[in-house]
């Protein structure tokens, strides 16, 4: 497991009635009662067709999940819902499946923060957690990958402090504090400690950012003493929405709804391993419709 501290990439911004009845009678533990409302922003690009994917899984399924969906986009503003609606409805609901948000090149306002680091400002959303992991049936340069990326995403580079002194000059503050440093670093050793991990590091240019990164690492020690929105793709169906689904299935664990989560999870492995539906970008020709379908038709 990887904890860095560190700026975003450019490519980082980039009919079963009857099968779902009989997984439901064998469910093998206990479901709780009611059902659970999760906020949703599909996001940009093909954000809304992955959105769909899901929701048409769940369904299938019949997951006890309500979505409360919201438009929030910085590409189109005007049609966007208000920051303050979306972070509402995320702190009364205690749970969100977002897309990807694009971000334009220059901000309509002026504004250094964008839309995704005021959504994380207001809520404090300060770990982002990225899982790679090999699926079974992919064939790919390196295999057997698991790793997982942690990343502070509320100071430092995301600071958003910048100007330009003079012209042609631009000056940047990189804020690193021993409080969100050591919380980030806490988090990270928690999440290796409950899900099995052996060994966390701690990604740093200390050796040239002696203070700032030096605090950071420092702090990493101590506590251990103790999205590319593929808009080229909209409405032709063709996008994968294996990940998506992933983090549904991620989502509903979050829930204590286990079960469902393990279900969408087997099928999408069984899918995989099988060979016969795959995206484009899999080496198949696959629509993102015949993949959903393949995943509610594997469901038991």
């Amino acid at each position: 497991m990887v904890l860095w501290r560190g700026e975003d990439s450019k490519e980082d911004k980039r009919k079963t009635g009857g099968q779902v009845r009989r997984c439901q009678e064998q469910a093998p533990v206990s479901r709780p009662e009611g059902r659970t409302t999760c906020t949703l922003i599909p996001g940009d690009g093909v954000g809304p067709e992955l959105v769909y994917s899901v929701q048409e899984v769940f369904k299938a399924a019949g997951i006890p999940v309500d979505f409360e969906p919201f438009f929030f986009s910085e590409v189109n503003p005007t049609l966007s819902a208000p920051l303050e609606d979306v972070a509402g409805s995320i702190t009364r609901n205690g749970i969100c499946l977002k897309g990807i948000l694009s971000t334009p090149d220059y901000s309509h306002t002026g504004e250094l923060q964008t839309l995704n680091m005021k959504l994380r400002n207001e809520l404090d959303l300060y770990a982002n957690v990225v899982h790679v992991k090999s699926l079974p049936g992919i064939k790919c340069r390196h295999q057997n990958v698991d790793a997982v990326i942690i990343r502070e995403q509320t100071e430092g580079e995301y600071s958003a402090l910048e100007h330009e002194c003079v012209p042609g000059v631009v000056e940047c503050l990189k804020i690193v504090t021993r409080q969100k440093s050591k919380r980030i670093a806490k988090f990270a050793f928690d999440y290796a400690t409950k899900n099995n991990r052996k060994k966390v590091t701690a990604v740093h240019k200390a050796n040239i950012m002696k203070l700032g990164d030096g605090l950071f690492l420092k702090s990493c020690q101590e506590v251990s003493g103790a999205r590319h929105t593929f808009s080229e793709a909209v409405g032709k169906n063709v996008a994968n929405p294996t990940a998506m689904l992933l983090c549904g299935a991620k989502m509903l664990n979050h829930v204590n709804l286990q079960y469902y989560g393990d279900m969408i999870r087997n099928a999408i492995n069984r899918v995989l391993k099988a060979g016969k539906v795959k995206t484009k970008d899999l080496g198949g020709q696959s629509t993102t419709n015949e993949f959903t379908y393949a995943v509610i038709h594997n469901m038991r």
